[in-house]
């Protein structure tokens, strides 16, 4: 059996844990959603994620690695894989800075495009998942979670 290294009270707290677990359940809740918006923008042969990145930077203007991962809420390690294949597709440019420590990270002409052509099917998406919850709830949630979070 599954469970037989389990005591009676451990099996009470693993049932507490999957059903009270705020980040089990959000980011649970998160892979739903990211799902529904890679559906959506599929087309473009971006996912969410990368979007994000793209609409970051667009907002920002041209930025260091640094700069767009606090903003983003990444670690610099996670981010500079994630720019990779965004760099390999032409989206995005990444050149040393100017105090050549640093690498800064700018939309291309190509990625402004693509950029273009994602949002009207992001927003397609955005009503579909405020359909879903209601306009009120996300925004209340996302208020909440990110409260005090995001440098921008």
């Amino acid at each position: 059996m599954a469970n037989e290294n389990f005591s009676e009270d451990s099996l009470t707290s693993l049932a507490g844990f999957i059903g009270e677990c705020a980040c089990s359940n959000v980011r649970l809740v998160s892979r739903a959603i990211t799902r529904m918006y890679d559906e959506a923008i599929e087309q473009t042969g971006l996912r969410i994620t990368q979007l994000s990145v793209l609409a970051t930077l667009q907002q920002m203007g041209s930025s260091t690695v640094s700069a767009l991962a606090d903003n983003l809420l990444l670690d610099r390690t996670t981010l500079s894989r994630n720019l990779k294949p965004l760099t390999r597709s032409g989206l995005i440019r990444v050149l040393v800075a100017e105090d050549s420590r640093s690498r800064a990270v700018s939309l291309t002409e190509e990625g402004q495009t693509i950029l273009r052509q994602a949002m009207p099917l992001w927003r397609k998406a955005q009503v579909r998942v405020k359909e879903m919850l209601g306009e009120e709830r996300i925004q209340g949630l996302v208020s909440d979670l990110t409260s005090g979070l995001r440098p921008i």
